[in-house]
């Protein structure tokens, strides 16, 4: 994939301090491992509740899927709540439910408590291509309004839509006023600071290499810990085996245009939403505070490169905005987000003082941060909601550590075909 200092979110990103690597023995009460937006949320925290921290990352803060994402905040988790409450049943599912909608509050007070400026614009759409997907937006927004009682959600149709989107691409769409999006590297710099403002220590350019229920080893140094959050999610592999056959590490791809100017840009989107479609291989996309398009659509479950992935996007943008022919694409970057069997969060402990946080399945900008909340409660023996989540069952992807992609493989071309129909 490429690499981050490629995105337009790194050329736009804040200046931040050096952040020394861990050399030698430390100790505190808890280590973080991992430092995007779960792990610097669960330091910050854990802060607040007055616990030393010392958080680990391998390269750089929002250097994974935080910094790197499509930046949309929206609500819900990925499965969706009826898979949720097939899997642990109406009560735990309605209070994840109100977790994810928590998530979002938490959001926009984080940004506003700590001053983080990432852009955060309000707004979101989740656009209807077929018939069937205009079926399922109204019975997902009759179940969000009467069983749920989420009433920032309506629905858009076709007309309303052609004159929010400049595309004909959309039959209808769900919109949301509660959800957004931001910067997604800006705000996880920000949580990083807050979290250093409480007194976190963070080391950068260090990886953790093994653990026990007490003790982190690093390249060059070690942690001595009463409690250990691991939030590396596919990056951690081998250091936590125990885990990682439970995600697979997806690769996504995103291009940045060059700067629209404020007008041509709001004729794109009016309302300023950020937008995804409802295919399995689904487009997302928004506005950059600079009016630059920010289109993201082009994934790739076998793990490998090879082909041209700013030539791919960029049609794939232009099947939705044509008129955009004439313009360039500055910007293009990948990464990886994880993906559960089930695209169900999974969260849990290997020992009674290890936790993880994993397997947000692309939709976890709000989840990650209230997650980190969610284990900083554990931490300090409330965990009553984390252990909820923690609830949620898990299988290993099929085909042990060879089989296991291609057979993804397989399962994602049945998708694929069905997003053709």
């Amino acid at each position: 994939m490429p690499a981050a200092h490629a995105s337009y979110y790194a050329a736009s990103a804040h200046p931040t301090p050096h952040r020394v690597p861990l050399a030698g023995s430390v100790s505190c009460d808890v280590c973080v491992i991992g430092g995007g937006i779960a792990g610097c949320s669960a330091a910050l925290h854990l802060a607040e509740r007055g616990y030393s921290v010392v958080l680990l990352e391998q390269h750089h803060i929002g250097w994974g899927a935080s910094g790197r994402s499509g930046g949309q905040v929206i609500h819900g988790v990925a499965c969706g709540q009826s898979r949720l409450e097939r899997l642990i049943g109406g009560q735990a599912s309605r209070a994840v439910w109100d977790v994810s909608t928590e998530a979002l509050a938490l959001t926009r007070q984080l940004i506003s408590r700590y001053r983080i400026d990432c852009d955060w614009a309000d707004g979101y759409l989740l656009t209807a291509i077929k018939p069937r997907h205009d079926r399922q937006l109204h019975e997902e927004i009759e179940e969000l309004r009467t069983r749920l009682g989420y009433h920032s959600v309506r629905h858009i149709d076709r007309d309303e839509v052609c004159a929010t989107l400049a595309t004909t691409r959309y039959l209808g769409a769900l919109y949301d006023s509660n959800s957004g999006h931001l910067h997604p590297l800006n705000y996880t710099l920000g949580l990083a600071a807050a979290a250093e403002s409480k007194g976190v220590r963070i080391h950068e350019q260090t990886r953790a290499v093994g653990f026990t229920a007490a003790h982190v080893r690093t390249e060059h140094g070690e942690v001595n810990a009463r409690h250990l959050v691991l939030c590396g999610n596919v990056y951690l592999g081998k250091t936590a085996p125990q885990i990682c056959s439970k995600i697979m590490a997806v690769g996504t791809h995103i291009v940045a245009t060059a700067p629209l100017g404020e007008r041509r840009a709001r004729a794109l989107i009016a309302n300023n939403a950020a937008v995804s479609d409802m295919n399995w291989v689904l487009d997302y996309f928004r506005l950059s505070a600079d009016h630059r398009l920010l289109f993201g659509g082009r994934v790739s479950y076998s793990g490998l490169g090879g082909f041209d992935a700013r030539r791919a996007t960029r049609a794939r943008m232009l099947r939705v905005f044509p008129q955009l022919e004439d313009v360039g694409i500055e910007y293009t970057w990948g990464g990886y987000v994880d993906i559960t069997l089930n695209r169900a969060p999974h969260f849990g402990r290997l020992m009674p003082n290890v936790y993880f946080l994993q397997g947000f399945s692309g939709h976890g900008i709000a989840l990650t941060g209230i997650a980190g909340k969610l284990v900083a409660e554990a931490v300090a023996g409330e965990a009553e909601r984390f252990d909820v989540f923690a609830r949620i069952p898990h299988r290993d992807f099929p085909g042990g550590t060879l089989a296991r992609r291609p057979l993804l493989v397989l399962a994602m071309l049945y998708y694929r075909l069905r997003d053709l129909l």
